[in-house]
């Protein structure tokens, strides 16, 4: 089933043509912004020095920063009167991003995410559960207008309320729904305990933060669902970038709208397909807020390989991101390295949290862990066998020792947008 069959399978030769034609559109329109006419003009690039696509590398890189310092429409190429919608990140740090769309914009994002839906074999007849912020974040909006561009009934659930949403669920019908992971896993937690088994659920679209293939096994189970893994970014339009076909086996980039590379996030250096760093798009069709080899911080490879199913280019699904992997004395830890173990352990139950500390001068990672109901017994040597075995499969994943506390079950934080399970305190007195 396809959306955009010519696009989704065109010829390598063509796709290049393609790619290039709009990289030299997307130059031209960054040069309306005043940071990149001094960008290109501090490298001494002009447009016409991109002849062929691997000339993409004379170009300079675009930092989050940057579009920072431009708060609030400070990188916008179009005049206000054709912007006709804002969002922006969560400014967590700092001033967040404003990103803007033209009428166009928001025609080919919804294209995108639409593409996305009906690849995963939804259509008209299926009623979807949009269960993710709605407002600035770009989720809500982004998949919302894609279901709508598919004719699925859409239910605009937004997060929170998980009892309502879970009656929704079950009195409408709904046979997908959109959520961050972490939030999924709360609703199968909250419907086990209300005795509901939603059996109209038949697919689960999940992104907004890294999740493993443990964590996909455990919602399949639970929520009786195949699971997707969707990736996208505010500074992209949002979510829509790149999405799992049904093989599962690395997610599809949109290769006619985002040009993709792969760089050493600390030297720069651009990396061959299959080894793993820092994703780096050019996207290719944005009018509002073009944007030249945007750093994402994201940590994946492109895969060149090619798919059952026709379509291109694939990037591997997210370990995490550049600046939020962990250096724990010297080892490089990501936390889905830690989800992984954990959720292939019977004993680990709904959530966990990662405590970094540095004391004496070295750096201690403490793991809270809720215990499963079903895997302890009560009994103290259970306790200390349960602590003694999950410390050890950390430690052969990581190579690292780890302490963990286990808790009981319920204790810890429920997420329902982005989960934040790492607090460092290294930097707090």
């Amino acid at each position: 089933m396809f959306w955009n069959r010519a696009m989704e399978t065109i010829r390598p030769d063509e796709l290049a043509d393609l790619q290039l034609k709009r990289l030299k559109w997307t130059i031209h329109q960054a040069q309306n912004v005043g940071l990149y006419r001094r960008k290109f003009k501090e490298a001494g690039i002009s447009p016409d020095d991109i002849r062929t696509l691997d000339d993409v590398e004379k170009l300079p890189f675009t930092s989050k920063k940057e579009l920072q310092a431009g708060y609030p429409f400070g990188l916008f190429a179009v005049p206000m009167r054709e912007i006709v919608r804002v969002h922006t990140t969560s400014g967590t740090t700092g001033k967040p991003t404003v990103v803007g769309y033209t009428r166009q914009d928001l025609e080919n994002w919804s294209e995108l995410i639409a593409r996305n839906m009906t690849m995963i074999g939804l259509g008209e007849d299926d009623i979807f559960q949009n269960a993710v912020n709605y407002g600035l974040f770009t989720g809500g909006l982004g998949f919302h207008y894609g279901a709508e561009k598919i004719g699925a009934t859409v239910v605009p659930s937004a997060t929170g309320n998980t009892r309502r949403q879970i009656e929704m669920i079950e009195d409408f019908g709904v046979t997908a729904i959109h959520c961050t992971p972490s939030y999924a896993l709360h609703l199968a937690e909250v419907a086990e305990s209300m005795g509901k088994t939603l059996d109209t659920l038949k697919i689960g679209i999940f992104g907004a933060e890294p999740w493993s293939e443990s964590m996909r096994a455990e919602l399949e189970r639970r929520l009786g669902v195949k699971a997707f893994d969707s990736y996208g970014l505010s500074e992209m339009y949002g979510p829509g970038v790149a999405f799992e076909c049904p093989e599962h086996n690395g997610l599809h980039l949109w290769h006619d709208c985002y040009l993709a590379e792969i760089i050493d996030p600390k030297t720069g250096e651009r990396l061959a397909p299959g080894e793993r760093g820092e994703l780096v798009i050019t996207p290719l069709v944005k009018e509002a807020l073009p944007l030249v080899r945007y750093r994402t911080g994201d940590v994946t490879r492109l895969m060149d390989d090619e798919c059952t199913c026709g379509r291109g280019q694939k990037i591997a699904r997210l370990t995490g991101r550049s600046d939020d992997m962990l250096v724990i004395r010297g080892i490089n830890v990501f936390p889905s390295q830690i989800e992984h173990v954990l959720r292939a352990l019977p004993e680990v139950g709904e959530q966990f949290m990662v405590y970094i500390d540095r004391v004496n001068h070295l750096d201690e990672m403490t793991i809270e862990v809720e215990m499963s109901k079903a895997g302890f017994s009560g009994e103290l040597q259970d306790l200390t066998r349960m602590q003694k075995k999950i410390a050890n499969e950390l430690h052969n994943t990581l190579g690292l020792r780890t302490a963990v506390r286990l808790v009981e079950p319920g204790s810890l934080p429920r997420f329902e947008g982005k989960a934040k399970r790492v607090i460092d305190r290294r930097g707090i007195l």
